[in-house]
């Protein structure tokens, strides 16, 4: 029976290969009592859990992910650095699927095609995600492809970001009526306060750490007492190796490090705080040895606090380790990005202002506003309308700030560069859905044609969140390889909530299953594309 169903699930889906394993997971969202700064608050738990279950993958597994939105407000799961490839239908965020209804089901179906390393999941609606509902992703290599370490003894998954006392329903309230928030209560790992996480250490191993920054504004400082750590990996890309005292990641960021338990046998700190914040929140969990002799004791080890220039020089020394394997045998640098001709430059500028007597935020002067339909769903269903390509300029035009469903086209197999510049005083972190891509160069000061001559074009290290340092500029560039409409957006979260985002719709007019899937079967259907028909 179990394998008449399988084979008639198989069937359903159509385009999954034989060859790849299935991975099966059945969630239930609902709201719980969660203490994670010493407070009872309400969190968003599943099955029970805060943070989320970890999921566990393996290079090109398919993962069948049913939730069940035991919430009385309609819900959705996104999959931040999960390329979704030729499938943003999948994507888990406004744009591209329909809520979850309360007491309603959703399954997603998910191929972690030609990817490694370290993601997590958060919830996209809302503010959502200042209440949890988040938890780790990894994807471990297939077994005949080589990694560029030992196998650790053990491989941990920190989940840090800062973190509210206040309800989320609150402080949704506070951006609604156009006020800006107030500064975050405190740190969390893993969910829980200061020493109240603590990982376990045998001593003169060494250990896998995954790193995420899930908060909601802030850029984190990571350390360990008295240990180094060794960068192997970044969303999805082997690294050069090398050793830091502490590593800043910047929010919507993941990091893997190996830490090797080689001193004396006791308790220590792993330290995260606050960066370029006027007051410095910091937490704190266990590093425990096995074996440890004396409890955690001594001064907290201080980290660095607004030094931009540090934190600058520490991003560009992140590389790509290019005679490394990625999900696939041959070496990352196989792929000579830095001779590919770019055909297209986005200069993408962020500000902040008042509409209408309200806080809101903007790209290129176009803050985002919400359809009453997903972008892909009305671009599937040709329903006019909905949105405009090219709502959305290439460059800053210097207007008034102004609301509207902001669509940029791109054509597929296009190699286009994008600058960054934050003309702005504050750390900003970027993020694209449905990509990886290189980020060849970052600066303080105005982005200018001859910056280009600063530019990394040999290993510059691919991944899907990158900084943008004040008064400042980031360029990145991306091979369009992946047709769907994908989301860019702030990773600041009140500022992705107020309009600090737009959508990418890589588009090919042959409209071919081999350059994209076909909308899902299961597909939720809402706003102007409720009562259709996805597919027989």
């Amino acid at each position: 029976m179990l394998l008449k169903f399988l084979a008639a699930f198989l069937l359903v889906l159509g385009f999954a290969t034989a060859e790849d394993p299935y991975r099966f997971f059945d969630w239930n969202i609902t709201y719980g009592d969660i203490y994670p700064l010493g407070v009872r608050q309400q969190g968003i738990l599943i099955n029970g859990q805060f943070p989320g279950p970890e999921i566990y993958s393996v290079t090109n597994d398919n993962l069948i992910i049913n939730v069940h939105n035991s919430l009385p407000e309609p819900f959705l799961i996104s999959w931040n650095g999960v390329q979704q490839r030729r499938n943003s239908y999948q994507d888990g965020v406004y744009g591209t699927t329909c809520p979850i209804p309360p007491g309603k089901n959703f399954t997603y179906t998910l191929q972690v095609k030609d990817q490694i390393g370290s993601f997590y999941y958060f919830p996209s609606l809302a503010f959502h995600k200042a209440a949890g509902g988040f938890g780790a992703i990894k994807i471990l290599s297939r077994p005949r492809i080589p990694v560029p370490f030992p196998d650790p003894a053990g491989d941990y998954s920190i989940l840090i970001g800062d973190w509210y006392k206040t309800d989320h329903k609150i402080l949704k309230g506070i951006l609604d009526r156009g006020h800006r928030l107030p500064f975050p209560d405190g740190i969390i790992i893993n969910g829980r306060g200061p020493n109240g996480t603590y990982f376990t250490f045998d001593q003169g191993k060494t250990y896998r750490l995954r790193i995420s920054n899930v908060g909601l504004q802030n850029s984190l400082n990571f350390r360990i007492q008295g240990h180094k750590l060794k960068l192997v990996e970044v969303e999805g890309t082997h690294t050069i190796q090398t050793t830091y005292e502490s590593l800043d990641i910047h929010v919507g960021q993941s990091y893997s490090v190996l830490v090797t338990a080689d001193q004396a046998p006791q308790d220590y700190y792993i330290a995260v705080s606050t960066r370029f914040t006027s007051q410095v929140l910091t937490s704190t969990a266990v590093f425990h040895y096995s074996n440890s002799a004396r409890q955690v004791s001594g001064p907290i080890p201080a980290g660095p606090t607004t030094q931009t220039g540090w934190s600058l020089s520490q991003a560009l020394s992140i590389r790509t380790n290019l005679t490394a394997s990625g999900p696939r045998p041959n070496p990352q640098g196989s792929y000579h990005y830095g001779l590919v001709n770019v055909s297209r430059t986005i200069k993408l500028e962020s500000s902040a202002a008042q509409v209408s007597g309200k806080q809101r935020y903007a790209v290129n002067s176009v803050s985002f506003i919400p359809a009453d339909t997903p972008l892909k769903l009305a671009d599937y269903f040709k329903i006019g309308g909905v949105f405009k390509v090219g709502s959305i300029s290439d460059n800053p035009t210097g207007q008034k700030m102004y609301l509207d469903t902001s669509v940029m086209g791109a054509d597929f197999r296009a190699f286009v560069e994008i600058v960054f510049q934050n003309h702005e005083n504050i750390v900003q972190s970027w993020h694209l859905d449905g990509y990886s891509f290189w980020v060849v160069g970052m600066d303080g000061g105005k982005w200018t044609p001859a910056s280009r001559n600063k530019y990394n074009l040999r290993d510059a290290v691919s991944r899907s969140t990158t900084q943008v340092y004040p008064k400042s500029w980031t360029a990145i560039y991306i091979a369009l390889d992946n047709v769907g409409m994908w989301n860019l957006r702030s990773e600041f979260w009140a500022r992705q909530y107020l309009g600090q985002q737009f959508y990418l719709r890589v588009y090919s007019p042959v409209e071919s299953a081999r350059d994209e899937y076909p909308i899902p079967r299961n597909a939720l259907l809402c706003g102007r594309a409720a009562g259709r028909s996805t597919r027989p």
